[in-house]
């Protein structure tokens, strides 16, 4: 049986209410006509590029059964911002008109800690979330910056624009290779709460396949796409090669068991007291 297409709601920005600055892209929080959202705008550094990767994890996530915001496109018309005091802020919206990404704000929510609230996140998430994170290269779940949300007593995974961070260089890359290795994944924060992740590898894969990519990818506007060095259908392609080589391959799988492996084995150190 088909599935629908994926449809992202869109809304219109009307009020900016409060930046966020965590972080070098300035998300903020935005009053539109569907709520409040926290936007991540395109006119940012990282480029639409970080937006696309927003995008395509948080909808892999959702679709993969993890905790992630509602997603949606926001927005910006043209006047949006004029009147910002703040001259960065104003530049920074002004290089964003059309189409931005929206996370839906989750008020009162707190940023993970594994002493206050390791026991909401059990040890079969935890190992989804890092074989997730593993497949799309998330470099950006760390103990220093978790990216996790702690909001009703559930986590919520947020902030995934440093995923997927060949796709900033491949134009020059000949071969989009699947089999890259990840260190990274040996700072994961959850990797030390994670339970077996060879069964987590036969859940999720169990759950993703080649028309689940593409449809997450199709769900991307062509104005984050291509960026004017490839047109938005090669840039399409290139993230549908490199996903599915990357599920293919699976050496994250691999990367992610040895470190987990190589944790447990290592010495703890002993902390002394300081007089």
């Amino acid at each position: 049986m088909s599935r629908p297409p994926i449809d992202l709601p869109q809304h219109a920005a009307l009020r900016y209410v409060q930046p966020l600055r965590e972080g070098g892209s300035l998300p903020a929080v935005v009053d539109t006509d569907g709520g409040l959202f926290v936007v991540k705008f395109r006119g940012a550094g990282q480029g639409p590029r970080a937006l696309a990767a927003e995008l395509i994890v948080g909808l892999l996530a959702r679709a993969l059964g993890l905790p992630v915001p509602d997603l949606a496109l926001v927005h910006v018309p043209e006047l949006f911002g004029k009147a910002e005091p703040d001259p960065e802020i104003r530049e920074l919206l002004r290089a964003s008109h059309g189409v931005n990404v929206g996370l839906r704000y989750l008020d009162g929510a707190f940023n993970f800690d594994g002493h206050a609230a390791g026991e909401l996140i059990g040890a079969e998430l935890a190992a989804d979330i890092v074989w997730l994170d593993g497949l799309v290269t998330n470099p950006d779940r760390t103990h220093n910056n978790p990216n996790l949300l702690i909001w009703r007593r559930a986590p919520w995974l947020i902030d995934h624009g440093s995923a997927l961070y060949i796709h900033h260089r491949w134009p020059a890359v000949a071969d989009v290779r699947g089999d890259i290795e990840f260190p990274p994944i040996a700072r994961h924060v959850l990797l030390g709460r994670a339970g077996d992740l060879e069964a987590a590898d036969r859940r999720m894969s169990a759950r993703v396949d080649r028309r689940l990519i593409e449809d997450v990818i199709a769900a991307v506007p062509d104005d984050l796409l291509g960026g004017g060095v490839t047109s938005a259908a090669d840039e399409r392609a290139l993230y549908l090669s490199y996903l599915v080589a990357r599920l293919e391959a699976r050496t994250f799988v691999r990367d992610a068991i040895e470190a987990q492996r190589s944790r447990a084995i290592a010495p703890r150190v002993r902390r002394t007291a300081r007089r």
